[in-house]
């Protein structure tokens, strides 16, 4: 599995198929072994005698001096620990200097991450990898590494800190002591899973001084917007079991004073990583936040280590719900919500990961005796007359329930009470999490709502766990609308189940179906990873009614639900003018005015053959091929000129679409050698005359929809401080937004 962004090869980086990717440097032998968790191949490392023994990438891979990069791999080793480093070369390949990480604290037999991080000094023009087994005392000594990667740093995306906030691979000056505290950077033995680059190597060790409560805070205060909601967390490794351990999120004002914080305190259920979630809505004040972390009642010189510290603006379990994440997922505590009626009692269930759906915790509602309660969320805001949603998702977790009914109550401005929706009752049977939905409209004057859970306990000490609870307005499952001034349809697509896989089609009025370009090709049966899609149709045809079919799969083949969208259609103000489209590449689509239709011939291979005192020859032909001919445009400006030879550079396969009646279909052509000429013999004049050789196509079916891939302008404003760090980076706007960096 190759990781992405990784300089190394996929033979270096999986040592597989074998060891060529690798070489000795000091006091070593290397062989395969087996047994890896990225592929079965990893390097054997033994040593040849005491001392420390390290080897290094064959290849040198080619940096840039000031940009940061990291380096990691997975290692095993029960006798001696590890550490890894990046080797620093000037242009003629003589060593610059080394950047090592921390070493190991311990030995250990079981895969580990080692990584180390480091801004690639000035000279610089190559880098290696180095592996390193720290000072075995013997001969044959033998460790293990695989899952290498060199590149640029893996970060959350999206998260406002930097990297170096992040992750402590560099250094720990993102961070600084609070109470009762030193920091320091630690390399424990954490096992993580082979695929999660974001984690692993060095962590950020908070140390209590003294007896008492201790805490840290990040130096890095990101901005942020007052009334947006935020998600942080961070992975946690409390010294002990019975440890107090929080993460907090807070904010400042402009002048730096601590106006808001919201903590969650962690529940471990052993003294691993375990990654703690918190939200909270920038205050009207806030103009930046930062994150601390903690533990209460610590004894001296007792531990607290952090990983992956991330915050970002939330995206929630549902897109538009109106419930705060805190009331959602319970990640921080029972979120608000009270007992409105019956004998139960709430609170978060505990420890981490014995009870959720998402995240790590759940709401925990406990009933002493058989009755029923009535549970309500904090009131939230909605609007009268449309249709709302609420929907809660639930498990037996003791006992047995008769029902649980979830509605809405509805409230006005002042808080008074305009009643429940009828809402839905469903059976809860053991074992399973079950989501249960009900829609109402909201009545005149409703301008708040609480989702309620109706819960009848069918014995004693019951227990049901609630969590991922949205509130939200339901739009259309399936939304179309042309945009004819950029030549293409947008389909949106709610409600979508995670997880399950999709295919969607385009259907023309004679019933012909044609799948729908995405961003990873045709999407047919491709996992859902949102349930929320926005799609762009370029390849829609012109002047022609089509609709959409969206199949829905639980698993490959097994189709679950399917759902059609209403009719739309692209059209043309110019029918002079028509489309050349790169599907792969729809930003740089162009719309020119045609001078001349091609005059079509189809070329066809044959062998012709006189046969002795026969009259007609006989001729062997191939099958006809497609359509040939040269297409005469117009460009009328200037940027419409660039803008053509950037569509032509890269010479895809591109759609050609004409108007309607213009006796012409759709078309994929591949374009050869092009002419440009001059109208006129006016110096100043912006119009061009161009002969585009066509050859018809096929359709692309591999071609995937080049896209940001969830990338924002926070991912640049946390890695670049000006504009003007961009220019020596990125050489056109369009490699911004895909993050294709020069050199």
């Amino acid at each position: 599995m190759a990781i992405p962004g990784n300089l190394l090869s996929a033979t270096t980086e999986m040592v597989d198929p074998n060891t060529s990717g690798w070489t000795t440097k000091l006091n070593c032998t290397i062989s395969k072994g087996s047994g890896g968790r990225n592929g079965d191949g990893c390097l054997l490392v033994k040593s040849q005698a005491a001392g420390e023994t390290q080897v290094r990438t064959v290849s040198s891979y080619t940096v840039t001096p000031g940009v940061t990069y990291q380096a990691f791999a997975d290692a095993s080793g029960a006798t001696v620990p590890e550490r890894i480093g990046i080797r620093w070369l000037n242009a003629v390949g003589l060593e610059i200097s080394l950047t090592w990480s921390l070493v190991t604290m311990t030995a250990a037999a079981a895969w580990h991450r080692i990584s180390v991080a480091a801004v690639a000094p000035v000279g610089a023009y190559k880098a290696q990898v180095l592996l390193s087994m720290m000072t075995p005392a013997a001969p044959n000594v033998v460790s293990y590494f695989e899952n290498v990667y060199l590149g640029l740093p893996v970060r959350t995306t999206g998260n406002l800190c930097g990297f170096g906030t992040e992750s402590t691979e560099i250094d720990a000056s993102g961070w600084a002591p609070e109470v009762n505290a030193t920091l320091s950077r630690q390399v424990p033995v954490a096992s993580w899973s082979v695929g999660w680059y974001w984690a692993g190597g060095h962590t950020l060790a908070v140390t209590a001084t003294a007896a008492g409560n201790a805490a840290a805070a990040t130096v890095d205060r990101p901005a942020v917007t007052p009334g947006v909601e935020y998600l942080a967390h961070a992975y946690l490794q409390p010294p002990t079991l019975s440890s107090v351990a929080w993460l907090e999120l807070r904010f400042y004002d402009v002048n730096g004073n601590q106006i808001q914080a919201t903590r969650a305190t962690l529940a471990p259920p052993g003294t691993g990583f375990y990654r703690q979630f918190l939200s909270a809505i920038a205050p009207a004040a806030a103009a930046t936040c930062g994150i601390a972390a903690g533990l209460d009642g610590a004894a001296a010189g007792q531990v607290l280590r952090l990983e992956t510290v991330v915050v970002r603006s939330l995206v929630p379990l549902v897109t538009g719900t109106v419930l705060p994440y805190a009331s959602s997922n319970f990640e921080q505590g029972t979120g608000g919500w009270t007992v409105s009626s019956g004998p139960a009692t709430l609170s978060r269930s505990s420890p981490w990961g014995a009870a959720a759906y998402s995240g790590h915790y759940a709401l925990s509602v406990t009933s002493a005796t058989a009755a029923t309660s009535t549970l309500r969320s904090p009131l939230v805001p909605v609007s009268e007359g449309v249709n709302w949603r609420a929907q809660i998702i639930v498990r037996q977790g003791a006992g047995s329930w008769t029902s649980v009914r979830v509605r809405a109550h509805w409230y006005d401005s002042v808080g008074g009470d305009l009643g429940t929706s009828t809402g839905l009752a469903y059976a809860v049977p053991a074992g399973s999490w079950y989501l249960l939905v009900s829609d109402a409209v909201a009545p005149a004057g409703a301008v708040q709502a609480a989702v309620e859970v109706v819960a009848v306990a069918a014995s004693s000490a019951s227990v049901l766990y609630v969590d991922g609870v949205a509130l939200w307005q339901v739009l259309p499952l399936v939304a179309v609308e042309a945009v004819p001034s950029d030549g293409y349809i947008r389909l949106t697509l709610r409600e979508l189940p995670v997880d399950y896989l999709m295919s969607v089609y385009r259907v023309t009025p004679d019933g012909m179906r044609a799948l729908v370009r995405g961003a990873d090709g045709l999407i047919e049966m491709q996992p859902v990873t949102s349930d929320a899609v926005v799609l762009e149709d370029h390849e829609a045809p012109l002047g022609v009614e089509v609709w959409y079919r969206i199949e829905l799969y639980s698993s490959p083949g097994v189709i679950s639900s399917t759902r059609s969208s209403e009719s739309a259609s692209l059209t043309l103000v110019d029918i002079n003018t028509s489309w050349l489209k790169d599907p792969g590449n729809p930003q740089r689509n162009c719309l020119v005015l045609v001078e001349k239709a091609p005059d079509w011939e189809r070329p066809i291979e044959q062998a012709s053959f006189v046969v002795w005192g026969r009259r007609n020859k006989v001729i062997l032909s191939g099958r006809r091929q497609g359509l040939e001919g040269d297409l005469a445009i117009w460009t009328r400006s200037d940027a419409e000129r660039e803008a053509l030879h950037l569509l032509l550079d890269s010479g895809n396969t591109l759609l050609w679409q004409a108007a309607p009646g213009m006796g012409v279909d759709d078309m994929y052509i591949a374009v050869a050698t092009v002419g440009e000429g001059r109208i006129g013999k006016l110096a100043q004049e912006q119009w061009r005359t161009w002969t585009l050789p066509l050859t018809e196509q096929d359709m692309p079916v591999t071609t995937g929809v080049n896209g940001a891939a969830g990338r924002t302008w926070q991912d640049v404003v946390a890695e670049f401080a000006t504009c003007a760090d961009l220019l020596t980076v990125y050489a056109t706007s369009e490699d911004l937004l895909l993050d294709r960096r020069m050199g």
